[in-house]
């Protein structure tokens, strides 16, 4: 591996890294810290989205719900091709309820497989299709 593929490596991870702290201290005007403007993901609820404000707006409506959560990636593969890369990391997030649910749990485990792009701005992700193999507590935290 050579210096610049370090560099890239790096400023990949840190990236990666960002996200959960974005997501759960809920700082979304630092979205597109991690995520390109037209991002495309797919959080296997509904199939393919596009957009920033999109990602956005599944975000909110998952995450405003709770009082808490905890996103937890692992086992990161990284493979980096020039200006391109792919990521995979296992995903372990905890959910915790608010108001009167502020008790219940739900805790959700995938994988993420993110594209990313080198842009102007540093690396972003252009592409998250998001897997999930398991579900544990009270899916009402999250879904109505």
């Amino acid at each position: 591996m050579d210096h610049s593929n370090i560099a890239d490596d790096r400023a990949i991870m840190n990236t990666l890294a960002a996200f959960p702290r974005v997501v759960d201290g809920k700082h979304w005007e630092r979205i597109g810290d991690v995520f390109a403007d037209d991002i495309t993901f797919d959080y296997g609820d509904g199939g393919e989205k596009k957009g920033l404000d999109a990602l956005l707006e599944q975000f909110k409506k998952f995450h405003d719900r709770c009082s808490a959560m905890q996103h937890l990636l692992g086992s990161i593969q990284l493979e980096i091709d020039g200006d391109r890369a792919i990521s995979r990391a296992y995903v372990q997030a905890r959910h915790q309820g608010k108001g009167d649910k502020s008790s219940a749990i739900f805790d959700t485990h995938g994988e993420y497989v993110d594209q990313w792009q080198r842009r102007p701005e540093g690396w972003r992700i252009v592409r998250r299709d998001a897997s999930w193999s398991l579900f544990a507590g009270d899916p009402s935290v999250l879904f109505d």
